[in-house]
């Protein structure tokens, strides 16, 4: 059975407009896509994942734990960033329409912060907000079958990928098939439905969006759980991913081209350099934007200064 929704004006608006960012983003963008970005993104998506969840670690945390650095926090912070760097480090490994792997990434998201981990719920829950029940979810005996016929439905080769996932990710909530993590878990599993058709969302941090307007996003959950349809949650979802898109484009026009030269420059591997060296490679940039593209490199920790204004000197960080 499909899972009750309505398709509305706003929706057939949407997905049209999304339609048109993908195929603005497609494999050429992919393939010139810089590495730096890559991991930019990724730990966007973690830390805003996590932090809707209350995660206190910030985005430089994180940046370090990737970088195998240690980081003070709360224990069980941490631990929620390291598992979910394995996890969406390793997202092409899982299997969207499979509830074996659905069940593989609750355990290793989880691993070590809840006993279960990897393992539908075997009591009921409650989802409570201040002082009233918010949602009820299903019997925990009908979690095994719920949780499958929404697998089969993400099998439907008739449905639209964008309306799927959207659909999966509220419909997994209301059912909340696990005592704890169904929140990373809704948002984890609906980019790898998308990725599965679509190899950019790998890399876009709709999670971002996600957390900047989470109130919202719960609310789009309750009116649909009111109104016994997704519809208010699809329609919730695809401005999220059309603006994340949307942001993903403008970003590219900005910045990817300046990521690319300093990245084209870095490999080639000259240790010592100035300004007017790098100008000799870039004949078409102009010294301000040299500028710009050498000060974006020492942040990146790519290279060293030392020296001012017209007497600085750059090394290769070979770090």
């Amino acid at each position: 059975m499909k899972p009750p929704y309505d398709i509305t004006p706003t929706i057939l608006k949407l997905i049209s407009l999304i339609s048109e960012q993908i195929g603005a983003l497609n494999a050429t963008y992919l393939d010139k896509h810089s590495p730096q970005l890559r991991k930019q993104n990724r730990i966007k998506t973690i830390h805003s994942s996590l932090k809707i969840e209350g995660n206190t670690l910030t985005e430089d945390q994180i940046t370090a734990l990737i970088e195998n650095k240690r980081v003070i926090g709360p224990q069980k912070d941490v631990l929620e960033v390291l598992n979910a760097i394995r996890v969406y480090d390793g997202l092409s490994k899982y299997k969207a329409s499979s509830s074996k792997s659905f069940l593989l990434a609750h355990q290793q998201l989880m691993k070590d912060l809840v006993l279960d981990a990897g393992n539908y719920r075997k009591q009921g829950v409650g989802i409570v907000k201040g002082t009233k029940v918010a949602h009820i979810a299903p019997p925990h005996e009908n979690v095994p079958f719920l949780m499958n016929d929404l697998f089969d439905y993400l099998k439907n080769k008739e449905e639209l990928t964008l309306i799927k996932s959207c659909v999966f990710h509220y419909e997994m909530e209301f059912i909340h098939p696990f005592l704890d993590g169904n929140g990373r878990m809704g948002r984890l599993w609906q980019t790898v439905i998308l990725m599965e058709k679509y190899p950019v969302f790998e890399f876009l941090p709709f999670e971002t969006l996600i957390s900047k307007t989470q109130d919202n996003y719960y609310k789009a959950l309750a009116i649909s759980d009111n109104i016994g349809k997704s519809t208010p949650f699809i329609e919730y979802m695809l401005d999220v991913i059309h603006k994340s898109l949307e942001s993903l484009l403008d970003y590219d026009n900005r910045i990817i081209k300046d990521i690319d030269r300093l990245e084209y420059f870095y490999l080639l591997g000259i240790k010592e350099f100035t300004r007017k060296d790098y100008m000799h490679v870039f004949k078409d940039i102009s010294a301000a934007t040299a500028s710009r593209d050498l000060k974006k490199g020492v942040a990146l920790k790519l290279f060293n200064i030392t020296g001012n204004h017209n007497t600085s000197k750059y090394t290769l960080n070979a770090e």
